[in-house]
C-alpha cells in the first residue's frame, strides 16, 4: 500500500512539474523563445566561426565577422521582400475588392447550382473572406510597421548567438564541472553529438529553403500568379515548420490565385506546383540534404509542432523538432531514459515499412495468382 502511495506521490510532482514548466514557458515567451532561436542560429554558424579559428582568426574576431555577414545577408533578403510587400500592401484594397467580387460571382453560381435563394446566406461567403482579408492585411501592416518590442527582441538575437559562440567551451566546461568525473566521457559525447546534430540540420533546412525560394517563385512566375517572387519566398520560408510548412505555405499563393486572380486553371496548376514540390522537398531535398539527423519519428514530429505552436506560435513550431530532438539524443545515453529515446525514434517498425522490395514482391504474388 506504501508503496503504490509513493508511486501516486512521485507521479503528481511530475505532473506538477510539467504544468509549471509549461506555465512558465507561457508567461516568459517573450523572453524565452528568441534566446532558443538563437541557439540553433549559433549551431548554424558554429562550423564557419570554428573554420576561421583554424585559420587562425581571433574567437571575437571571427564570431563578429560571421555574425555581420550573416546580417547582411538577412538584411539583403529582407529588403527586397520589403519592397516587395510594401507594393502589395499598396495594392491591397483594389485586390481586396477584386477578391470580393470574384467571390459574389462565385456565391452567385453556388446558389443557383442549390436552389438556394435564403437572405441569410445571401454574402455568406464574401462577409467570411472579407474579414479573413482584413485580419490578414493587419497581420502584415504589423509585419512592416514592427513594434519596437518586436525589434528589440530580435535586434537581441545576433547578440545572443555572439555571446553564445565566444562562451561555447565555458558553457561547456561549466556543465562538466556538475557532473562528478566518471560522467565526464558520457557528457562530453553527448554534447557533441548534438553539436553535430543541430548543426548538420540547421544548416540543411537553410539550404533546402534557398532552393525552395527558386523553386516557388520560377514555378509561380511561369504559371502567371501575381506577385510571384514575393508568395514564392514567403511559402518557402514557411518550410522552417517540419512536414506542415510546404503545405501551409502553398495555400497562400492558392487562395490568392483562386479569390484575387480569379482563375480556377491558375489554381490548379498551382496546388500540382506544390504537390510537387512537397515531394520533391520530401523524398529528395530533405533527405539528401538534411538527411536523418533528428531521427524522430512522424507522429512525434507532429505532436511537438503542435504543441510548440500552442505555447510559443511560429518560435515554437520552429523550435519544437531540434530541441525534440536534442532530448532524444540525452536520452539515447542513459539506460533509464531508454524507453523515452525508443518511443521517440524511428526504430522498431521496421518490419511495417513499405519498401521497394515489399511492393514488387506484391505485384509479383498478385501475379502468380493470376496465372494460377
Amino acid at each position: 500500500m506504501s508503496k503504490k502511495i509513493n508511486q501516486i506521490k512521485k507521479l503528481t510532482w511530475i505532473l506538477l512539474f510539467l504544468i509549471l514548466s509549461v506555465y512558465v514557458l507561457v508567461q516568459a515567451r517573450e523572453f524565452l523563445y528568441p534566446i532558443f532561436m538563437a541557439v540553433l542560429f549559433a549551431y548554424l554558424l558554429y562550423p564557419v566561426v570554428k573554420k576561421l579559428e583554424e585559420w587562425g582568426v581571433p574567437r571575437i574576431i571571427a564570431n563578429f565577422v560571421t555574425i555581420i555577414t550573416a546580417m547582411a545577408v538577412v538584411v539583403g533578403l529582407l529588403t527586397m521582400l520589403y519592397k516587395q510587400l510594401a507594393t502589395f500592401l499598396d495594392d491591397f484594397p483594389g485586390l481586396q475588392q477584386q477578391a470580393l467580387s470574384n467571390l459574389d460571382r462565385l456565391q452567385e453560381v453556388i446558389d443557383r447550382k442549390f436552389g438556394d435563394s435564403s437572405p441569410d446566406n445571401e454574402h455568406w461567403l464574401r462577409a467570411q473572406v472579407d474579414n479573413a482579408l482584413e485580419f490578414s492585411g493587419s497581420v502584415l501592416r504589423d509585419v512592416l510597421f514592427a513594434t519596437t518590442g518586436t525589434i528589440t527582441k530580435f535586434a537581441l538575437m545576433p547578440v545572443y548567438v555572439f555571446l553564445m559562440l565566444y562562451y561555447r567551451n565555458k558553457f561547456e566546461n561549466f556543465l562538466l564541472r556538475l557532473l562528478p568525473s566518471y560522467r565526464h566521457s558520457t557528457a562530453a559525447k553527448i554534447i557533441s553529438e548534438i553539436s553535430d546534430v543541430t548543426k548538420h540540420y540547421m544548416g540543411g533546412v537553410v539550404i533546402v529553403i534557398l532552393i525552395l525560394c527558386v523553386i516557388n517563385s520560377t514555378g509561380l512566375l511561369l504559371i502567371g500568379v501575381q506577385y510571384a517572387i514575393l508568395l514564392g519566398v514567403v511559402s518557402a520560408f514557411i518550410n522552417f515548420i517540419p512536414y506542415f510548412g510546404t503545405l501551409i505555405g502553398g495555400t497562400i499563393p492558392l487562395l490568392y490565385t483562386l479569390t484575387v486572380q480569379g482563375d480556377p486553371h491558375k489554381a490548379l496548376l498551382v496546388v500540382v506546383l506544390f504537390l510537387a514540390v512537397q515531394f520533391t522537398e520530401n523524398n529528395i531535398l530533405t533527405p539528401n540534404i538534411t538527411g536523418s539527423k533528428v531521427n524522430i519519428n512522424p507522429m512525434f514530429t507532429i505532436l511537438s509542432i503542435i504543441i510548440g505552436g500552442m505555447i510559443w506560435g511560429l518560435p515554437g513550431m520552429f523550435v519544437a523538432v531540434p530541441f525534440l530532438g536534442m532530448f532524444k539524443i540525452y536520452c539515447d545515453h542513459h539506460s533509464r531514459l531508454s524507453a523515452y529515446s525508443f518511443l521517440l525514434g524511428t526504430e522498431g517498425t521496421e518490419e511495417h515499412a513499405l519498401t521497394l522490395s515489399k511492393v514488387k514482391d506484391l505485384f509479383s504474388s498478385g501475379t502468380k495468382d493470376k496465372r494460377s
